[in-house]
């Protein structure tokens, strides 16, 4: 049985590995806020071998929240699992169109649920494309149902209240992963009616400067950037719009060794709306 010792995976690791009994692969992409869509046609493209398509949007996000991206409850979040065939065995390794951009959420939202035998794909399809590596053609998946049982761990999720009380805790860093100018409330949010700034206290970290041509930087690369920000021992709670490009920081810091962490599932999209 294959176990993932990794947050994050080559593309040759994976191609050594696609005929492990075990081996889930799953295509996480979505659409950037700003951007034209590109996953509505998504499983008439390629993909990689035997991948199945996660679709964060609407089947692993809370239809019934205000908010986009919302998690979903464990009960929820089991049933949608099954239905791509994972079960509690399964060595999961997701990716996305993009490189790296959607495919950390699904890492951390399978981490949330108590299942860390799961990797981030580095490069994602471009990376899989550079490498000249086998496609096919991607097809719907219907095959059995698994028995993945989500066990929900609520220290890797915050919310508003904590949030709030990190602003006068020194103990605690709030990174946000939007742009500078966003962070700076010098750019119109792309979600129409939502104010511009950030959150008292928080510290700017686009995740574009965690990744170099399509893949994370290097653990040393990372650990320089995290420790120029915030103190080591320090609790972090990671940020963005809506919750995906927070997880790209999650990828971060756990790659660079930091574990006391957590996602704000509301990020900004909350936080500027209250």
């Amino acid at each position: 049985m294959l176990k993932i010792n990794s947050p994050l995976v080559s593309v040759n690791w994976l191609y050594e590995n696609l005929e492990a009994s075990n081996l889930i692969i799953l295509n996480a992409t979505i659409k950037k806020v700003t951007t034209i869509d590109i996953s509505s046609g998504i499983i008439e493209k390629q993909q990689i071998k035997n991948t199945r398509f996660l679709d964060i949007k609407n089947k692993f996000s809370d239809l019934t929240s205000e908010l986009p991206n919302t998690m979903l409850s464990p009960l929820k979040f089991t049933e949608s699992a099954r239905q791509l065939g994972i079960c509690n065995d399964s060595a999961i390794v997701v990716y996305d169109e993009l490189g790296i951009y959607s495919s950390p959420r699904v890492w951390w939202m399978f981490k949330v649920m108590g299942h860390h035998n799961i990797a981030v794909l580095d490069g994602g399809l471009p990376e899989w494309g550079k490498a000249k590596l086998p496609l096919e053609k991607a097809i719907k998946y219907i095959g059995e149902k698994g028995d993945f049982t989500a066990k929900y761990n609520q220290d890797y999720i915050s919310n508003y209240n904590d949030v709030f009380t990190a602003i006068d805790n020194n103990n605690i860093s709030v990174l946000d992963a939007r742009s500078e100018n966003r962070f700076n409330g010098l750019e119109v949010e792309p979600r129409k009616g939502l104010r511009s700034g950030h959150i008292p206290s928080s510290v700017n970290l686009p995740y574009s400067k965690l990744i170099e041509e399509g893949k994370i930087k290097s653990k040393n690369e990372l650990k320089t950037i995290f420790t120029e920000l915030i103190k080591e021992e320090n609790r972090l709670i990671f940020s963005c719009g809506s919750g995906i490009t927070a997880c790209i920081l999650a990828l971060g810091a756990e790659i660079s060794g930091l574990n006391d962490k957590s996602v704000y599932d509301g990020s900004w999209t909350e936080w500027g709306s209250r």
